[in-house]
């Protein structure tokens, strides 16, 4: 399926064609302007028979676009892992409603807990929900591999400190790659109200329609199991995003 952002050109039979100006990768509606209009026009990609400007049919209901990143961001990490860049880490924590989630990579020592966060390296569902984007300069829909390379031009510096190895990490994330792609992603944060910490890797689907995962149990990270007693890694709402950076990407990172 052809991304839908703003930008995107779409066809309308009784408007023509128009450009969406916003959207809303969770319920479906998109606003669009059309022609020399001044308003724009709020429209549902479900029933309002909206086209791709080359005429493909936007099936909306019958194949949704991934409301989050997760499995793509899997997908260029592991390859990066196969490059060398094997101290290239993904902190996930997503909800299973899709509502509420967050994605976080660092590099450098594997350290979960203090992790540097550097600007375009993070994002949240609120940010993507309305422009599937990982804010990087990637454009919609870019494959595993124009990520990887959008990432290097944006960020050499950031993308530098990955270089090296760390097998044990590696061979772990290639296995619940192996496992989970392309329709789950697994999550490292926990509530402390929906219980205890399982024993397993908790596995979410990345979009509607996906079967509950019946594959085999996963097991956490290398080193993990030391940290589970860990208030700060089994909150999910103990970990919060940074206020936009002010300086350039250049400047030393700040440790959360």
């Amino acid at each position: 399926m052809k991304p839908i952002a703003p930008g995107t050109v779409i066809f309308h039979r009784h408007r023509g064609y128009g450009v969406i100006t916003a959207v809303n990768l969770m319920t479906g509606w998109i606003s669009a302007r059309f022609g020399n209009e001044m308003r724009t026009l709020d429209l549902n990609l479900s029933t309002d028979e909206v086209q791709h400007a080359d005429g493909e049919a936007i099936l909306f209901r019958r194949t949704p676009p991934d409301p989050m990143p997760h499995a793509r961001l899997m997908a260029m990490v592991r390859e990066l892992h196969k490059a060398g860049y094997q101290r290239l880490y993904l902190y996930s924590w997503p909800k299973p409603s899709g509502l509420h989630w967050r994605w976080h990579l660092f590099t450098g020592p594997r350290n979960w807990m203090e992790r540097p966060w550097r600007e375009g390296w993070y994002g949240s569902g609120a940010e993507y929900n309305c422009n599937p984007v990982m804010g990087w300069g990637d454009a919609p829909g870019e494959t595993t591999e124009e990520l990887a390379s959008t990432l290097a031009q944006f960020d050499p510096t950031g993308l530098a400190q990955a270089l090296g190895r760390d097998e044990d990490h590696a061979a772990w994330f290639d296995m619940v790659c192996e496992a989970l792609l392309p329709d789950y992603t697994f999550s490292l944060g926990w509530d402390k109200q929906d219980g205890r910490i399982p024993e397993a890797l908790p596995v979410i689907p990345v979009r509607r329609g996906v079967p509950e995962y019946s594959g085999p149990a996963l097991p956490w990270p290398p080193g993990w199991t030391k940290l589970l007693g860990s208030a700060h890694l089994a909150s999910t709402t103990a970990t919060v995003l940074p206020k936009p950076a002010k300086s350039s990407k250049d400047k030393p990172d700040t440790v959360k």
